[in-house]
């Protein structure tokens, strides 16, 4: 719900369990913040004293001698450089004079039920009875700049989404040198700064900081959102925990570079943005010409960590994510990659298959190796047609013998990427992202196409349609193995070339809306080296992003862990694989790799024609777990119980079903001790009042039982053990 007090010019957005509330400046009309958090009655008219700016000795009104200290402390909802704020700005602008002075004022808002679209970027949506928007217009009478700033609500879930609009209302043109999507101004109360760390096999580990004076924060600069740092960002309380404590998230919808920073001031107040990493950018606006940044979501928790988690989960399941497949049970797949790399052909498929569809498995998914001369990773990407060497008689005959088995069947495309040593690149050395002159880095022997450029999107899309047009395909694996460098385009003007890194972003984005618009039935899990491109941008065009490369069940669960932490477990490709592991060379039972795969998507990568006669068998358990549990992980509510990061012994999460009658418990064992009792687990967010049976051993507990003394939990003997817990309402 979205209010607005006219006396007091004053805004107030409410979500179920939040409040926030900004207003208009009397002396400038400047868009000034007073509160986020727990939500507050609708009595608004005396919210200004939050800001702190109306204390007397720096009242611009009073004495504008001393307009600048006023500019250095004011909370601006959305703060612009050259005019006297001294910290970080969400916009900064350069005109044809070389003058960089921005300076917003009021004009005028419009609230309205629903919520628009965001021209070519991937956006939250809500019909009018789940979402109300607030557009307030700022401007610049003096270089013509207007600014409108969207925040929306939702009714289901305590989440605020922001983005602006820049438009140039001038003659000439203007150059954006930064834009934020989102801005926070906070008292600081000896907060941490929560932040997703890793690399390639690695990704997305928690790490806590102290928020210490100065700049703090995560970026990309590779062209992606990144194996490294991850879109997200949250202010936490010091004593944080699932259960209690503040904590302010924020995530980015966004593919490409960012930015997401709190900086502690002189005056102790923390300043935070998210948006496009001003590294590398700079936007030519002409005259009447708009900019749309992406959008960033924020979330407020009164009640610990695990209830920002289950904002965002039901932002994502409920507002973002676009999928036919979003609440259906998924197909079971076995992918080859692990299994056999490049060295496969049409019978070593076909044998997998069997031996799949014997065991239940649903889905053969055909990896890197299929087309041109690609026998390696050096050379053949984006040659894009079958190499019948290795699949006589071409993809249709593959696909028709797999469809014969019971299987649907999936492919591997990497669209965005070319080979120095292929056709496409022989014929168009110029269609690459490359420097004339400079030798071009590669990695994985390969460099990134140059989408921006039309005659390059057209091939490449015409590319993709085509081997998808060829045989019953139902799954796509789009991925992306390597970060953009060397950047140039030569398509691109001399004074565009800084707008290389987001248009590169648009271009995959229209991309893959043809994909989905063109092959409405068509499952697509995208990729990037694994984990490097998991974010909000893709999940708006995919139901499920492949987690990590590193399959190691016992590597998932720190992974999946700080996944989970934003996105719902439905989003997350996971896959049983084999051991010794590829990543690590750990050895982990077959029943422990099972359990953590149903946490995901689930699946099988490895070659199921060699494995043990033990594992075989549990295969088809594993099949039925799925089916059993799945409709459970893939709508329930996500519940950390413990971490591995934080104990280093064990590792549990539950969810509970919506209607609150079905509870499935996961724990993982990682390391045994002699001479241990077994342990209890403290479950959460249950109704005291309700009861439940434990399925397999049919002993009943109280709600309140299994809240405040715990679940018990057998202590198994050796490492790397694991047990599934199924609870019901008696």
């Amino acid at each position: 719900m979205i209010t607005y007090n006219d006396a007091e010019r004053i805004f107030k957005l409410d979500t179920p369990h939040t409040s926030y509330i900004f207003g208009i400046d009397d002396d400038f009309g400047y868009l000034i913040h007073y509160y986020y958090g727990h939500k507050i009655r609708n009595d608004i008219d005396n919210a200004r004293y939050v800001s702190r700016l109306y204390d007397g000795d720096i009242l611009p009104g009073v004495n504008t001698k001393d307009k600048n200290s006023f500019l250095d402390f004011a909370p601006f909802e959305y703060s612009t450089g050259g005019i006297g704020d001294y910290r970080s700005h969400a916009l900064e602008i350069e005109l044809a004079d070389g003058t960089t002075a921005t300076e917003l004022q009021y004009v005028n808002h419009k609230i309205y039920k629903g919520k628009n679209p965001l021209e070519g970027l991937p956006a939250t949506f809500g019909d009018e009875k789940s979402v109300e928007t607030l557009e307030v217009t700022l401007r610049d009478p003096i270089i013509k700049l207007t600014v409108i700033l969207s925040y929306s609500v939702f009714a289901d879930t305590d989440c605020i989404t922001r983005s602006a609009r820049i438009i140039n209302d001038g003659a000439s043109p203007v150059f954006i040198t930064r834009v934020m999507s989102t801005t926070l101004n906070l008292e600081n109360k000896d907060y941490n700064l929560l932040t997703l760390h890793g690399s390639w096999a690695r990704e997305r580990h928690k790490e806590f900081r102290k928020i210490a004076h100065g700049f703090q924060g995560v970026s990309s600069r590779r062209g992606e959102s990144s194996h490294q740092e991850h879109p997200f960002m949250a202010i936490t309380d010091k004593n944080l925990t699932e259960t209690q404590g503040e904590v302010y998230g924020f995530n980015f919808i966004y593919s490409g570079n960012f930015v997401a920073q709190a900086d502690l001031d002189q005056f102790n107040f923390i300043h935070a943005e998210m948006g496009i990493n001003p590294y590398n950018f700079k936007w030519k606006l002409e005259a009447g010409d708009s900019f749309a940044t992406p959008e960033a979501v924020m979330t407020y928790s009164a009640e610990g960590l695990g209830a920002m988690t289950r904002s965002f989960h039901n932002l994502y399941r409920n507002h973002l994510i676009r999928s036919k497949f979003l609440h259906k049970k998924r197909p079971i797949l076995i992918n080859n990659w692990e299994a056999t790399y490049f060295n496969f052909d049409t019978e070593k498929l076909l044998s997998i298959a069997r031996d799949a569809a014997a065991l239940g498995i649903e889905m053969l998914v055909m990896d890197d190796g299929w087309f041109g001369n690609r026998y390696d990773d050096n050379r053949a990407l984006g040659d894009w047609t079958v190499n019948e060497e290795k699949l006589p008689g071409g993809l249709k005959y593959l696909v028709d013998e797999v469809n014969k088995l019971g299987l649907k069947f999936g492919i591997w495309m990497e669209p965005e990427m070319v080979s120095p040593d292929s056709d496409l690149y022989r014929a168009h050395p110029d269609w690459a992202i490359q420097i004339p002159g400079r030798a071009p880095g590669l990695s994985r022997n390969q460099l990134v196409l140059d989408l921006t450029r039309p005659e390059v999107w057209e091939h490449t899309w015409h590319s993709i349609e085509t081997v998808l047009k060829s045989a019953n395909i139902e799954y796509l694996k789009w991925d992306m193995n390597r970060q953009l460098a060397d950047l140039y385009s030569a398509g691109l003007p001399a004074d565009r070339q800084g707008e290389l890194y987001h248009r590169y972003v648009l271009a995959v984005y229209r991309l893959q809306e043809k994909l989905v618009t063109t092959f409405p039935d068509l499952l697509i899990e995208n990729c990037s080296g694994g984990g490097a491109r998991f974010d909000p941008g893709m999940l708006y065009y995919s139901p499920q992003i492949w987690t990590s490369d590193d399959t190691d069940a016992i590597e998932r669960l720190s992974i999946q862990e700080g996944t989970a932490l934003i996105y719902p477990l439905s989003t997350m490709g996971a896959h049983v694989s084999d051991c010794p592991n590829h990543a690590v060379g750990r050895v982990t039972p077959f029943k422990t790799r099972g359990h953590v795969a149903l946490a995901g998507t689930f699946g099988y990568e490895l070659d199921i024609t060699k494995i043990s006669v033990e594992d075989r068998a549990q295969i088809p358990i594993q099949v039925a777990q799925y089916h059993k549990y799945n409709d459970l992980v893939r709508e329930g509510d996500y519940y950390r119980l413990a971490s591995l990061a934080d104990n280093g012994e064990y590792d549990a999460w539950m969810v509970k079903s919506q209607d609150e009658r079905e509870i499935l418990v996961t724990f993982v064992q990682v390391l045994n001790h002699p001479n241990f009792k077994s342990r209890t687990l403290c479950l959460q967010g249950l109704d005291p009042q309700k009861t439940y049976r434990d399925c397999e051993s049919g002993r009943n507990y109280g709600a309140d039982t299994l809240m405040y003394a715990g679940l018990p939990i057998p202590r198994s003997w050796g490492d790397f053990k694991s047990t599934l817990i199924h609870l019901e309402e008696v």
